[in-house]
């Protein structure tokens, strides 16, 4: 249609280009486009001319001047492009006219198409060297963003860097990190899939397999695909592919059973709705889809008459009535007789999921239609005025198309400093309806002008593979839980891993977790290993059994003590309680009831005081007691000493030199002691070390000098007095108790002897249990071994206990 400027319109009509052997002998013929009518691009190219009749007849938009069109069948080629690129150009006039003779009647303002974007980046090279504009409605290629390269060209389809973003986005939101990818091989497929792997690569998803296919590959070459599909252990594949090829890859997959997999589609074909039942479920994205006015009457609006009179409506009337127009020798079609209506007719032709791309054209032709407004008209008086004798020239436009910004049917169209538009897509997804047909349904948006994180919505419910109402699993390993750490597979992608147990001390407290964190000192892991705990306390209490056996042992041993000690005070005028020195048997008793008292100051929490007072009260003590065994053995040997003719030892070892003996012994402890405290007493500690997973509450020695020099005074003691028991063991049995402190001696050395390296080997609170029990272990020994032979004698055989009995046997 001729008008005063002209709008070029190129789209995919068909979807083959004739392909004829050149023999070099005539002239090639016209390149010509063949096989079936895409219906979809045939509502492309009527909502152009919808939209130019509606321009044309606006008293708002360009009044007065009309806009007129040529539309190209590029039959989705690229030489059929560049072709149309130079008749765009240069216009079918074939003689030049000077500048001055030029009219501008047919020059030719702004391109709408191509569709695809192989034929747009070859015409974009060439229209972009006359600064005519090119704005896509489909062309999604995000190589055409690279205004270096493609300074002219503009869309209103958002680029594929979108729609990459928005597919690894859809892809992570339900938690696929294992998948396969498919593309198509070609521009819109190759530089699609390649921002999406970049895209998905950064949302931590893996990708099995990676293959291309087109549907001029040979058959072997597309069986390959589907095989690599069949194998694969990913079960959720991502096509970026364009209708065609995807056709060709889903019937090549339908020849056997094929394989449970939950397609994501990308806008290329998620709108064709492909007639394979295995193919339920699919999701992906599409263009925004809007509602244009008289869209759906214009194009049930086909007369015969119109349609006999273009040969694109004639080509369709025929696929979809299955008539012939004009009657022809090779064909057997019936002729049509002129009742075929098109408003009958129940066809893909008037779907409203056939819309989408068309709604892109509607806002591509109005975008030039407001760039050429802005170039020639002005607003004066309320009135919009436009002078179509200004000289217009392409360049002009393309200026006015970088700002333009409007708004029409409810939606804006502006385009950023790339030529690409806002952002937004819808999610959609294959179901089938109540008659068992697929239908297109919106569950969701992406829209990438919103905030980040919350660009994608779903606000539907979806069905997924085999019509269920479950997300389908793609990973390559299962979430590693918490309490484990993931470790990868050598040679595999991240996203397969193995899941191990985080090491002893340390903990995950996330999912998927790569790295343990150790836990702080005073805490450890529980059993799961996802948190930390306090550590438990540990410390000898008096409420475990092994604690009460002990205490029930002291308290005994102090109350076996006392009643010993009333024994001997009841009977301490009998003869075997004088002859064996009362006064330091009684202290010895007293000394021995100390020491069963004092092993239960180790029983408990350790605390400063405790601490202190249980290893110097148990160093005073015991050098007490072995002072007086020493004191009661010396004086049997300094009495049969005294027995010799001239000596008079006895009178240099009386009762006040053995009291002064037993203090003097206690009092070099005490000031051991007092030098240990003073310098560096015990206190309480936290042991750390001993049990990673608990602590032991113990009391640190402060000075091991001062510890090993209390232990090491009783034990010189001890050898000491056991020396004097052996030399004194031959002396009258019934007259002393040589034999009797030489076994107490000798088990008291025992105790101790074996103490020393079970002490230093024993951990946590058995290391105070040991101290304990060599306490009560060398108490018992000497007051069973000292005083049970002669309590037994006072009770049991008194008649022994006699100066008589004793003298007969001296």
């Amino acid at each position: 249609m001729d008008g005063d400027f002209v709008i070029g319109g190129v789209f995919s009509l068909h979807n083959k280009l004739l392909t004829v052997t050149n023999n070099y002998t005539t002239k090639p013929e016209p390149l010509r486009c063949t096989g079936r009518l895409v219906r979809r691009k045939m509502h492309c190219s009527r909502t152009m001319i919808l939209a130019l009749e509606e321009i044309n007849n606006s008293t708002e938009l360009l009044p007065g001047i009309k806009l007129g069109y040529q539309i190209y069948d590029s039959c989705a080629s690229a030489p059929v492009a560049a072709h149309i690129a130079f008749q765009l150009s240069n216009g079918h006039d074939p003689v030049f006219y000077k500048d001055s003779d030029c009219s501008q009647s047919g020059v030719m303002m702004a391109v709408v198409g191509e569709t695809n974007s192989s034929p747009s980046i070859s015409m974009s090279r060439i229209i972009g060297s006359f600064h005519i504009p090119q704005v896509s409605h489909s062309a999604s290629c995000a190589c055409l963003s690279d205004k270096k390269q493609f300074p002219t060209f503009f869309r209103t389809i958002p680029s594929d860097q979108f729609q990459a973003d928005a597919l690894a986005k859809l892809v992570k939101h339900f938690g696929w990190t294992w998948i396969g990818a498919v593309r198509s091989d070609s521009d819109y497929g190759n530089n699609g899939m390649a921002s999406f792997l970049a895209a998905a690569q950064k949302e931590g998803i893996c990708v099995e397999y990676s293959e291309s296919i087109i549907w001029t590959n040979p058959l072997s070459k597309i069986r390959r695909v589907a095989n690599v599909i069949r194998r694969s252990t990913a079960r959720v594949v991502v096509a970026f592919v364009a209708s065609g090829d995807m056709s060709v890859l889903l019937e090549e997959l339908a020849l056997d059973p094929p394989p449970p997999r939950q397609w994501v589609g990308s806008d290329g074909w998620m709108t064709d709705l492909l007639s394979f039942s295995f193919c339920e479920g699919t999701i992906g994205i599409t263009i925004q889809q809007s509602v244009i006015q008289g869209l759906r009457d214009s194009l049930l609006d086909l007369s015969p008459t119109e349609v006999a009179a273009s040969s694109v409506l004639t080509e369709f009337w025929e696929d979809v009535f299955n008539c012939t127009l004009t009657k022809s020798a090779d064909t057997d079609k019936r002729v049509c007789n002129g009742s075929e209506d098109i408003k009958k007719l129940n066809h893909s032709y008037t779907e409203a999921s056939q819309f989408r791309a068309s709604t892109m054209v509607y806002k591509a032709v109005y975008a030039i239609a407001h760039a050429i407004h802005n170039a020639l008209c002005q607003r004066t008086n309320f009135t919009t005025q436009c002078d179509k004798n200004i000289r217009l020239d392409s360049k002009q436009v393309l200026s006015e198309l970088k700002t333009v910004n409007f708004s029409q049917n409810g939606y804006t169209v502006s385009f950023d400093a790339n030529g690409d538009p806002v952002a937004f897509y819808d999610l959609v997804n294959w179901q089938k309806s109540e008659s068992g047909a697929i239908e297109l349904v919106t569950v969701g948006y992406y829209d990438a002008s919103l905030l980040k994180g919350q660009e994608f919505r779903i606000t539907r419910n979806i069905t997924w593979m085999d019509g269920t109402r479950q997300v389908p699993v793609s990973v390559c390993s299962k979430s590693c839980s918490p309490g484990t750490r993931k470790v990868l597979r050598k040679g595999k992608p991240i996203c397969c891993y193995d899941c191990i147990p985080c090491p002893e001390g340390e903990i995950s407290n996330k999912t998927d977790s790569t790295d343990c964190l150790s836990c702080p000192t005073e805490f450890w892991p529980n059993l799961e290993r996802d948190t930390c705990l306090p550590k438990p306390v540990e410390f000898l209490s008096f409420n475990e059994v092994l604690s009460v056996i002990l205490a029930t042992f002291s308290v005994f041993g102090a109350c076996l003590a006392i009643i010993t000690g009333i024994i001997f005070f009841h009977h301490r005028t009998t003869p075997i309680v004088r002859a064996n020195n009362s006064e330091l048997s009684f202290l010895l008793l007293f000394s021995l009831t100390l020491c069963f008292l004092c092993s239960l100051t180790f029983i408990g929490a350790p605390s400063e005081w405790s601490c202190m007072l249980r290893h110097t009260a148990f160093g005073i003590i015991f050098v007490l007691c072995i002072s007086c065994v020493l004191g009661k053995t010396v004086v049997v040997l300094m009495a049969f000493k005294a027995t010799l003719p001239g000596s008079n030892v006895m009178k240099w070892f009386g009762p006040p030199q053995q009291r002064m003996t037993v203090v003097f012994l206690t009092f070099i402890q005490v000031l051991i002691c007092t030098v240990w405290l003073i310098l560096s007493p015990p206190f309480p500690m936290k042991n750390l070390t001993t049990y990673k997973e608990k602590i032991i509450l113990e009391c640190a020695l402060g000075s091991a000098v001062g510890f090993w020099a209390v232990l090491g005074y009783i034990g010189l003691l001890a050898v000491f007095c056991f020396v004097l028991a052996v030399l004194a063991r031959k002396l009258p049995d019934n007259f002393n108790e040589a034999k009797l402190i030489t076994f107490s001696m000798l088990i008291f050395c025992a105790v101790w002897i074996t103490f020393i390296p079970a002490y230093v080997s024993s951990p946590g609170k058995f290391t105070v249990a040991v101290e304990i029990f060599a306490i009560l272990a060398s108490s018992f020994g000497l007051i069973l071994c000292i005083f049970a032979p002669k309590c037994f004698i006072i009770i049991f055989q008194p008649e022994k206990n006699s100066k008589k009995h004793l003298m007969n046997k001296i």
